[in-house]
C-alpha cells in the first residue's frame, strides 16, 4: 500500500478571525502563477491592483511589490492557465504558524521572520 500526502486544508491555517467577514477579501492570483495552497503568503502586485502572488524575499522582476506580504490565500487554487478570484484574510486574524506556506524564496528563519512582521504590521497574527 502506497503512503498518500494529504495537501494543505482549506482554511486550516486560521486560529481567529474578527467578527463576520471583516479579515476577508477577494482578490485575484493572476494566470501563469500556478498552483499556490491554503494558508499561503502572499503580496499584491503593484502593476495590477487587486492582483496577489506568493510574496518573495526580495523585489523580482515582474512581480514588483508583492515582496510585502499582506495577506494568506484563504483557499487552494490552480491559476496556472487563467487568473481566479480568490477569499485572501488581509487584517485581524490570528493564523497557526507551522501551517503558512511561504514562497520558495523564503529560504531561511530570518526572512521567515521579516514575512511574519510584515503580516504583523497588517494586523495578521501569525503564532
Amino acid at each position: 500500500m502506497d503512503n498518500a500526502t494529504m495537501q494543505t486544508r482549506n482554511l486550516a491555517f486560521l486560529l481567529s478571525e474578527g467578527s463576520g467577514r471583516i479579515s476577508r477579501a477577494t482578490a485575484t492570483i493572476p494566470a501563469g502563477t500556478g498552483k499556490v495552497a491554503a494558508g499561503t503568503v502572499i503580496g499584491q502586485l503593484t502593476a495590477a491592483a487587486g492582483n496577489f502572488v506568493p510574496s518573495p524575499n526580495a523585489e523580482t522582476v515582474g512581480l514588483e511589490g508583492a515582496e510585502v506580504a499582506t495577506a494568506i490565500l484563504a483557499y487552494s487554487v490552480d491559476a496556472t492557465a487563467a487568473d481566479v478570484e480568490v477569499t485572501i484574510i488581509d487584517r485581524d486574524a490570528e493564523a497557526k504558524l507551522p501551517m503558512l506556506t511561504f514562497d520558495t524564496s523564503v529560504d531561511d528563519p530570518t526572512k521567515t521572520t521579516a514575512k511574519i512582521a510584515q503580516l504583523n504590521a497588517v494586523g495578521i497574527r501569525a503564532r
